[in-house]
């Protein structure tokens, strides 16, 4: 957490009008009215973007007010200016406050969801936010294999389902250089599988798969293999595949 950042946030906050109490928040417009992090969030987020600052500075304020909210609709308002007709935010402070929430030893569930339904959904946003958050670091990730550099790939991994396989695949193949990302590069196959948006080459995934070292009881481990190797893309076109990979097992 940017401790500076939270403070930051909450002086401004302050000067909406908006304060702390207890678990809940209170504001001079709603008195009396107890508020949710997320109630804040939905009304005032979006202000950070039109407050007198430059764009960079309104960037920080809003992953302070993150930090301190805790909100998803902190990143959707976030990704909004990032599109808005009026400029595109400094990628720099963009990209290393995802990069930096994300390394950090604390829950950052807003964050990796944002990446999951908001950047990596988007295919017009895909391929940048995968190469800003893990794809241009990858290589040194695998060479310096520090705690906080294996929690963001951990993390970013997980949430990758939906970004283009060509996109995606190179860093894939490094990452798997490295034994500690086996079990969620898995699971990175896994939802390019069954998520709505998910995307993989069959063949290349299994080959990608075959190298993986797994506990042989891993769940979904063997109906996972079993669809690619029949050619299945995703689990949406071909909603009978799962299970009829189930119904093969030994237990079928």
């Amino acid at each position: 957490m940017d401790r500076e950042g939270v403070e930051a946030a909450r002086r401004w906050l302050a000067d909406q009008g908006v304060s702390q109490v207890g678990d809940g928040w209170v504001s001079d417009v709603r008195p009396g009215e107890s508020l949710t992090a997320h109630e804040v969030a939905q009304s005032w987020a979006g202000a950070v973007f039109c407050a007198d600052l430059d764009a960079a500075a309104q960037v920080r304020l809003a992953f302070g007010l993150l930090d301190l909210l805790d909100a998803y609709w902190v990143t959707c308002e976030i990704r909004f200016a990032y599109g808005s007709a009026e400029g595109r935010l400094p990628a720099d402070v963009l990209w290393d406050g995802y990069r930096r929430r994300l390394e950090a030893d604390r829950d950052c569930e807003a964050v990796t969801y944002s990446l999951w339904v908001d950047w990596f959904e988007d295919r017009a946003t895909a391929a940048t936010a995968f190469a800003e958050v893990l794809g241009n670091d990858i290589d040194r990730v695998v060479r310096e294999r520090s705690a906080h550099l294996l929690r963001r790939a951990r993390r970013v991994l997980e949430c990758s389902g939906p970004v283009r396989w060509a996109v995606k695949e190179p860093t894939y193949r490094t990452a798997a250089r490295l034994p500690a990302l086996h079990s969620c590069l898995f699971r990175a196959l896994r939802a390019g599988f069954h998520d709505v948006n998910g995307d993989l080459e069959p063949a290349a995934a299994l080959a990608l798969l075959d190298r993986l070292d797994l506990p042989a009881d891993t769940q979904h481990l063997a109906e996972l293999r079993h669809v690619l190797a029949a050619g299945h893309r995703n689990h949406y076109l071909s909603p009978r595949a799962w299970d009829d990979a189930v119904g093969s097992g030994p237990h079928g």
